[in-house]
This record gives C-alpha cells, structure tokens and sequence, in this order.
C-alpha cells in the first residue's frame, strides 16, 4: 500500500552521502514512532562489498536487503543500472517495470513514510529508457531530498538538479557540512538567499520537515 508521505532521496552525485543521509533520517523517524520503509528500484555494487545500499537501508527499517530492493535487481558492476545489465549480459531495464515492482513492493500494512533509494545522480540514467526522477513522478513522489557538497560546484549541480526534478518540491540536504568553513558558508548563504531554494545541513531538521509534511495532512 502506498506509504503516506512518499519521498525520493537522490543526490548531486555519486559518493554524497545518499545512503547514509536516508539510513539516518529512516532511523531517527522510526526512533520518534513513525513507521518506515525504503525501496531500491535498482543497485549496483562491487561483488565483495561489505554491505550493499540495499542492506544499510535494511538495517535502519527493519525490512530485509530483499524487501528493499527485489534480488533480480542487484547488479554487481559499479555502474549505471542499465550499463550494469548490459556488462553483465541481462535484460534492458525498462522504466515501467522499475515503477511497477516498487509501487506494488509497500508493506501490504500502510507505512508513514515511504523512502526511494536512487543510483547516481538525479538525472544518471536508472533504466534504459528513463531516470530517477521520471520514476518519482510516475509514482507520485511527494517530495525530493538531494543530498549534496557544501562545494564550489554545489550552485550549479543543485540548480540542474531542481530543473530536472520539477515540479516536485526539493529539500537540499548539504552534507558533511562545516560552519567553520568560509566556502561552506557562502554556499548555504546563496542557495538560501539568492536562489531561495529550501536548504538543511542539520539531520534533525531534515527529520522535522519530513514529520511537518506528515502533520500537514500529505495523502
């Protein structure tokens, strides 16, 4: 069953933090008695990989690695989904499959919030024929997180990223943030200031959006 506040956590690029920015804010929510869950539609990994995406985000729902993500979907070359299957001699992976098996996937009993794991970036391909963002409109994501550098090519990578993911409403989460940091600073300050986008460095306040959207009646 659908969850009832359905977000997509992605990022500017891959190594931001994605995974460890949703495993945490799954925990923390769970930790405030909202119930969760977290799809992958695909991952890709390095076969001798202590843990996959899939297993972290297991870990911090309490679901198991193939309720995250469905086996038939783990391709262990560290690319693109779709440049994985073909490496590894499998099917295309087609965009409606990937919407179907996780909007059927939910827990049969309705969760509070509902988290989409992506590979790569917003806009890295996910399958043959279609990315990340495609996927979360198609399945009528409520909300975007993407997680990114507090660097010098965050303004850039975070604007491309709001024009690829509209209309859904974005929440930046900068990750690895550091206030004693000038360039930090004044990256926050012109994503807030000049381009007015909707941005976090604190985990808690990401954690309080999300439960602010759940109060305000989301589905």
């Amino acid at each position: 069953m659908r969850p009832r506040l359905l977000v997509l956590v992605t990022g500017t690029d891959t190594g931001v933090g994605k995974t460890w920015v949703s495993a945490e804010m799954l925990r923390r929510m769970s930790g405030e008695g909202w119930s969760v869950s977290a799809r992958l539609p695909a991952q890709t990994y390095l076969r001798d990989d202590v843990a996959t995406d899939a297993d972290v985000l297991a870990e911090a729902t309490g679901e198991t690695a193939s309720e995250v993500c469905p086996p038939t979907r783990w391709y262990g070359v560290p690319m693109a989904p779709p440049m994985a299957a073909e490496v590894l001699g499998l099917p295309p992976i087609m965009l409606a499959d990937l919407e179907r098996e996780v909007g059927s996937g939910w827990p049969l009993s309705p969760v509070d919030v509902g988290l989409i794991g992506s590979s790569g970036g917003v806009a890295s391909p996910l399958a043959s024929n279609g990315d990340m963002a495609e996927l979360a409109r198609n399945l009528g994501a409520d909300l975007a997180v993407v997680v990114s550098r507090a660097d010098v090519e965050a303004i850039n990578s975070l604007r491309l990223c709001h024009e690829v993911l509209s209309p859904l409403p974005v929440i930046v989460y900068l990750n690895r943030f550091d206030k004693e940091d000038e360039l930090h600073l004044r990256v926050y300050e012109w994503l807030t200031k000049h381009d007015e986008f909707v941005v976090t460095t604190e985990m808690q306040v990401l954690v309080d959006l999300m439960v602010g959207r759940l109060a305000a009646g989301v589905r």
